[in-house]
């Protein structure tokens, strides 16, 4: 492998890329950026992709919230592409298949080429099916229009552009991520899902009944008319208590860590602290277990409508039986409580399912979250060398790399593990209620998270603003 990515180096370094800030980025031109971001974000899943006929299906409409794209826009893969590239790098990395160092520059340059590479791969991989599947169908009017009848030729079309708006997305990541604060792939998540929370909580135009859809517009309609609350509102308010205690669990729980202390080795009385969170690596590896999921419904999908049904069939993006049925996440009340309404599935079949989906979510949740604290540079190798680099030291203990290593050893794996088993199953109880805005579980508890690290990257960039000396313990200059 290594002797293969020698060759491959010309060509990794030669990937497109943003250009990286020469100096120390103000937090006021952070901020423009990102804010730019956003907004052109918005306007892109506003541009429709051009030859799609009216009928087309979308192959993710179970995954919107998390693959935080639009469907039948030119952003129609979202950040799907740059996560399943992201789940293929942690594989290889974790199963010690690539030696890329990544503290040198070289190595932080193959590793990044290589990484756009896999990006391109996805995009055209995940573009395709749409296509081939016959789920974008392509418009027959435009193609007398503008190809003389011949649909392959608008197809084709439909897929460059597919494929221009992943390049595009991936870049806009990267914008953010160098010029930016936080990363494109949370910024972007964070403006899907709470787009659709807050069209869940005030939209008042009505679709299954004669109510409004809205929470706060129904709640106001069925008072009006005297209507039943349990009747009409029963699993809205499930949804809307599951919103409420989901976003005070996570706020909770980010704010429980463990904090190791730190000593300056050569002024007397300089102290830090480090802090473990309990979720440690973040919720980020939840999106790497649910995108997994989405690949393999997606192949699920792709094999059942060109007439191979082997893994089971599929009406639109619901799997109906076979191993695709056991293998899909469950999305809310009316995927597993059999005694309201008929799932047309006996109840073991249910149960065997949820149990699946919950062994997902906790082992994925757990292996995963591993795979990204190393890929990430924050396991206790890395953070050891931060630390001592930065001049600092743990009270009582030698100044030495293996030393502190040792130490954090004791906290950070298994803190690690614990975070993940944890998001796992609160992701799983999530979805298994529903929430506000028909967006996953796992959605909110992503934005939330995601929302909740965003401001305190805020406040820590505000703070290095005012104590400049600060950014050399940070790392970021």
């Amino acid at each position: 492998m290594g002797n293969l990515l020698d060759r491959m180096e010309p060509l990794l370094a030669a990937m497109p890329a943003v250009k990286s800030p020469e100096g120390h980025v103000h937090f006021k031109n952070k901020l423009i950026w990102t804010l730019g971001i956003l907004i052109l974000y918005f306007a892109l899943t506003n541009i429709p992709l051009f030859g799609i006929a009216p009928q087309s299906m979308d192959l993710f409409a179970a995954w919107r919230a998390l693959l935080a794209g639009a469907s039948g826009s030119i952003v129609h893969l979202g950040i799907g592409p740059i996560v399943t590239a992201s789940i293929v790098l942690q594989l290889l990395k974790g199963a010690d298949i690539l030696h890329i160092d990544t503290s040198e520059t070289r190595g932080q340059v193959m590793y990044m080429g290589l990484q756009k590479i896999l990006i391109i791969v996805m995009i055209i991989i995940e573009a395709a099916p749409n296509l081939v599947g016959g789920f974008l169908q392509p418009d027959p009017t435009i193609a007398a229009q503008f190809f003389g009848g011949n649909l392959f030729a608008v197809s084709f079309m439909i897929f460059i552009q597919i494929c221009i708006g992943g390049v595009l997305v991936f870049l806009m990541d990267e914008v953010v991520t160098k010029w930016g604060i936080g990363s494109g792939v949370g910024l972007f998540i964070i403006a899907g899902i709470s787009q659709a929370i807050v069209n869940g909580f005030i939209n008042w135009v009505p679709v299954t009944d004669q109510y409004p859809v809205g929470f706060f517009p129904r709640l106001v309609a069925i008072g009006i008319d005297g209507g039943n609350y349990l009747t009409f509102f029963g699993k809205d308010i499930l949804a809307f208590v599951t919103t409420i205690t989901i976003f005070l669990i996570i706020v909770y729980v980010e704010s429980t860590r463990i904090e190791i202390p730190l000593a300056h080795a050569q002024v007397r009385g300089a102290r830090a602290r480090f802090p473990v969170k309990l979720i440690y690596a973040s919720v980020l590896p939840m999106i790497l277990v649910r995108v997994l999921q989405a690949n393999i419904q997606m192949v699920g999908m792709f094999l059942s409508n060109v007439g191979i049904t082997i893994f089971g069939t599929f009406n639109g993006s619901t799997p109906l039986n076979g191993i695709m049925y056991y293998l899909a996440p469950i999305n809310g009340p009316s995927d597993w409580m059999w005694w309201l309404s008929d799932l047309g599935h006996a109840p073991w079949e249910v149960l065997l399912r949820l149990g699946i989906d919950t062994t997902i979510m906790v082992v994925g949740g757990a292996v995963f979250a591993l795979f990204w604290i190393k890929t990430a540079g924050l396991d206790s190798k890395d953070v050891a060398q931060q630390i001592q680099r930065s001049g600092m030291s743990i009270p009582g203990y030698r100044r030495n790399p293996q030393v502190l290593e040792k130490y954090l050893d004791r906290y950070i794996p298994r803190v690690t593990v614990i975070g993940g088993v944890f998001i796992g199953l609160l992701s799983v109880v999530a979805n298994l209620f529903g929430v506000i805005g028909a967006v996953s579980g796992t959605g909110l508890l992503l934005t939330v998270s995601i929302t909740y690290r965003l401001y305190e990257e805020i406040a820590s960039q505000q703070i290095m603003e005012m104590y400049p000396f600060m950014r050399t313990f940070f790392g970021k200059e």
